[in-house]
């Protein structure tokens, strides 16, 4: 093994995968030998528990928009707390701005694009521009995506690769008295022998839950009354709980929930509705569940699922209506989908893999100075 590297790891706010990513980083570079120290607001220390795997936190509070003020003070407390690194790791655009103006001289820099740009108008204009700073600021740009690592190449970044990004195992939740888990999260959510159609994510709009809505009011009527939930907190819930009730839909919002890989599981349907994904998290849950998944083609979707999942155009309520109901029609395909799903999981790289991916790019990096 290399000699031990000292590794800073910056991101900005973050309650989903981006800080699942970075902690499952941390802790395999520190079981590698490595200091790591993680850099990002305070709230991240508190849901991820970075310190947790052995790494060092500093608090630097980067929000995920531009605040020029607060941006200062970041970037001048990055600025002193990325003296001494052998490598600097960003993870998302906001992150990799403030980073790429801190990084001390000749120190190698990679930066993570989780994410696709999917702002209009000036928004969009001031975004771009961050995004070719990033990508013209980095030593190696990480894309979780083809389509991201494509767009770091065409702003001019030196070195773009693609990089996997995994959910995290799921933790185990056996019952407590040795029941079937799956008979007792339907049991908790009352569907009975009732089709449960499932989606999980941040209620946002890059995840596109109205489109989801207007689908289910192609299986509100069935005679089976299908229950569709989503697991999930965000901005989008009034909004969202306003639509269910005025249009009488079988749809529940569950809020955040610690047990997703159990909903997937018991699930008949997967759905998986967004505008855009990288690697979602989510879908390998699904996969690695044996969910049947009906997805929208975007980004990496395609690329992680394979022909184990459902595919459909985003934005069109009527070809996501068409798929679900085809499933929930047909138990020969969901079982042929539920084993498929498996299969491609289980070939899946583990959190380790990728821990040992990026340490063999860190290695490159800092060997190339020598």
């Amino acid at each position: 093994m290399a000699e031990p590297l000292d590794v800073r790891l910056v991101l900005a706010t973050s309650t989903g995968g981006v800080g699942a990513h970075v902690r499952a980083l941390a802790r395999g570079l520190v079981d590698r030998g490595d200091r790591v120290t993680v850099l990002g607001p305070a709230s991240t220390e508190e849901h991820f528990r970075f310190s947790g795997t052995g790494a060092a936190f500093v608090p630097v509070e980067v929000s995920v928009v531009p605040r020029p003020a607060a941006d200062v003070r970041a970037v001048l407390r990055l600025r002193r707390a990325l003296r001494g690194a052998d490598v600097v790791h960003a993870h998302g655009l906001r992150a990799g701005l403030v980073a790429g103006m801190a990084l001390p001289r000749g120190v190698p820099y990679v930066v993570t694009w989780h994410n696709a740009l999917l702002a209009t108008g000036a928004k969009r204009a001031v975004l771009e521009r961050m995004e070719r700073y990033d990508a013209r600021r980095a030593t190696v740009t990480l894309g979780v995506s083809p389509d991201l690592v494509e767009r770091a190449r065409q702003l001019g970044a030196p070195d773009a690769r693609l990089a996997a990004v995994v959910a995290p195992p799921p933790a185990p939740r056996p019952s407590p008295d040795g029941s079937d888990r799956r008979a007792e999260v339907r049991a908790e959510l009352g569907v009975g022998s009732s089709p449960l159609v499932v989606a999980a994510g941040r209620l946002a709009p890059q995840k596109a839950y109205p489109v989801l809505l207007q689908a289910a009011r192609t299986w509100r009527d069935r005679l089976d009354r299908p229950l569709t939930v989503i697991a999930g907190d965000g901005p989008l819930r009034e909004e969202l709980q306003r639509r269910i009730t005025d249009d009488g839909l079988a749809v529940r919002l569950l809020g955040h929930r610690e047990d997703v890989s159990d909903l997937l599981a018991a699930a008949d349907v997967a759905v998986l509705p967004s505008q855009w994904e990288g690697r979602p998290l989510v879908a390998e849950e699904a996969l690695r569940a044996g969910a049947p998944l009906v997805a929208t083609a975007v980004g990496g979707v395609p690329e992680l699922v394979g022909d184990a999942a459902v595919l459909v155009a985003p934005g069109d309520p009527a070809a996501l209506a068409a798929a679900v109901v085809a499933l929930l029609d047909d138990p020969v395909e969901r079982v042929r989908l539920s084993a498929a799903a498996r299969e491609r999981a289980a070939a899946f790289p583990t959190e380790d893999d990728t821990a040992a991916e990026a340490r063999r790019l860190y290695v490159e990096l800092t060997s190339s100075l020598g």
